[in-house]
């Protein structure tokens, strides 16, 4: 497996100087896409700095703070244009243990789509507050009962893509970009009939930096379930 892993940032300076290293040190022949959205401190220039010494780290650069899921879907196009198996989502905060990497190859020998869950074997968050907690697992539970997907955790975001699934989405159609984001995409590999696992992880809230949630990513994630819903009585996707 060649795989790319995708980070997207927004002031991660501190974050991303210390996560790259760890990823290049995995040794699995991986390549690494920053999607930076001109981070004020420095994120983007600091990428390109460490992408001069090593031509396996990439980085997009974007006019300004455009969102989440345009941010993936920007390197979801970008890494199906080059020689790689597998795409990765994963956060630069360090929630997302990078040691984790090998396990979700493995899976993904039998598997098209793997996701880390938080809920998969019990509930498994460090550091977040009960209430963000309770918000994410019925969350979860919500968009179980109105999307009928069996998945335990459909927000989460760290996560892996085969190639081909990939191709066979329409990213021009993706719609949301919050937490929605990924309730959407997995909504449609689940729909293209695709092989979705779940793997058990520990999430750890963020080293440094701020929290990107806000209202607006509550409520996109309320609605799109019901959108995604009709969409499937209508045979839309």
């Amino acid at each position: 497996m060649r795989p790319l892993i995708i980070i997207p940032t927004y002031n991660e300076r501190d974050n991303i100087q210390k996560l790259i290293p760890i990823l290049m040190e995995l040794d699995l022949s991986l390549s690494i896409l920053v999607v930076d959205d001109n981070s004020p401190d420095g994120t983007g220039k600091l990428v390109n700095d460490m992408s001069e010494q090593n031509d396996r780290i990439q980085v997009l650069h974007r006019p300004s703070k455009l969102g989440l899921g345009s941010a993936y879907i920007a390197g979801f196009k970008h890494a199906i244009q080059q020689d790689v198996d597998c795409i990765f989502e994963m956060d630069a905060d360090f929630s997302h243990d990078p040691n984790m990497i090998p396990e979700f190859l493995e899976k993904l020998e039998t598997c098209d789509v793997v996701i880390g869950s938080r809920y998969i074997s019990g509930i498994n968050v460090v550091n977040w507050p009960m209430s963000r907690l309770l918000l994410s697992y019925f969350a979860n539970f919500y968009t179980r009962i109105i999307t009928g997907m069996s998945i335990q955790d459909a927000t989460g975001g760290f996560k892996c893509f085969k190639r081909e699934v990939l191709e066979q989405i329409d990213l021009d159609q993706v719609r949301s970009d919050g937490y929605a984001f990924q309730i959407e995409m997995n909504f449609r590999c689940w729909r293209k009939g695709f092989r979705i696992c779940e793997i058990p992880i520990i999430f750890v809230d963020r080293h440094s930096g701020t929290s990107k949630m806000s209202r607006r990513i509550i409520y996109e994630a309320i609605w799109i379930v019901w959108w995604l819903r009709l969409q499937r009585l209508f045979r839309r996707l």
